[in-house]
């Protein structure tokens, strides 16, 4: 798989590289890929992790020191921003004097807490990737182009707003459907082959909806139902998947505890189904779920013409239904 451009698996890699931002899945993939480059050059090297707050100077020291046998090391120090501040003048000259068989990489959240770290490692001018939140959707959009690159592949301009429409924020998401648009259409991708890929998501959409929301997860939810939407489910259909969902884990948890084959006849669901919803329903209670079935009741109106825009209903719905979860 090839690397971003810019990233650590570019043909020369630096001794000292500086990954900073909070965003999760760019910081896990930067480090991956120095990994990755580091092993293409010596299958042998050695590669050790470090957590910044509670590290301590004699293991960070026995990590960057030479070998006896020779060989090349690669030395993370994860989350700097928590180095003890008492340690930031002991620690920090060892991250920036090692051997020249080490390649140290230092990973640090970049805001205002242990700036001096942050510092005092760009001091030593060391290579430096950008794993900062995306809050702009343009760079979301320039993201998606350079992911499509990354796996080989070329996006026309339509595709990748129809695709951002659909996928919405998270980059995690943006990048596996990216790599799978590539594998599905050739390495090609246009408005048909997104098309395609939406059609193949829909057929579980409406349910995929439901899953999500009842188990809180209001990303997941939002994503599955911006992909219905995109691709022409109808409103009612979903709905009712929402209704279903919220209505299953009611009747499954008011039903108590029990052996899924037994309850399934008299709760006339099979027993895979019981099982499911006994699952999803971990942390609900009697008042969110009282809350939730008025969410679908009301939403039922809504998607049949009580409501301006349905789907700002099913969005709305989505969100209160995950909220009532947590709800005591």
């Amino acid at each position: 798989m090839p690397p971003a451009a810019g990233s650590a698996a570019d043909p020369a890699i630096a001794p000292l590289t500086l990954v900073v931002g909070d965003e999760e899945f760019l910081i896990s993939r930067a480090l991956e890929d120095l990994r990755n480059a580091v092993l293409a050059e010596d299958p042998d090297a050695e590669v050790h992790e470090a957590e910044a707050g509670v590290v301590e100077p004699a293991e960070l020291l026995q990590l960057l020191s030479p070998s006896l046998f020779g060989g090349r090391r690669l030395v993370v120090l994860r989350s700097a921003q928590d180095l003890p501040a008492a340690r930031v003048q002991t620690i920090v000259p060892l991250l920036l004097d090692t051997d020249p068989d080490s390649t140290v990489v230092v990973q640090h959240l970049g805001g205002a807490k242990g700036k001096a770290v942050l510092d005092a490692v760009r001091k030593a001018k060391p290579a430096e990737i950008a794993c900062a939140k995306m809050s702009r959707a343009e760079d979301r959009r320039a993201f998606l182009r350079s992911e499509v690159r990354r796996f080989r592949g070329r996006i026309t301009p339509e595709a990748a707003a129809a695709l951002m429409e659909a996928v919405g924020s998270d980059l995690r998401e943006i990048s596996a459907t990216a790599a799978q648009l590539v594998g599905d259409s050739g390495g090609s991708i246009d408005v048909d082959a997104v098309a395609a890929y939406h059609r193949g998501k829909a057929e579980v959409s409406g349910f995929a909806v439901a899953d999500q929301a009842v188990v809180g997860n209001v990303a997941g939810a939002v994503t599955n139902l911006r992909w219905a939407l995109n691709v022409g489910v109808p409103a009612v259909v979903i709905a009712d998947a929402l209704a279903d969902g919220v209505r299953t884990v009611a009747r499954v948890l008011g039903a108590g505890p029990g052996d899924p084959f037994r309850l399934a006849p008299a709760l006339g669901m099979p027993p895979w189904k019981v099982k499911r919803a006994r699952t999803q329903a971990g942390g609900w209670t009697e008042p969110g779920l009282r809350h939730a079935l008025g969410v679908v009741a009301a939403l039922n109106a809504d998607v049949k013409g009580a409501a301006a825009d349905p789907a700002y209903a099913l969005e709305s719905a989505v969100r209160r239904i995950a909220a009532a979860r947590s709800e005591r």
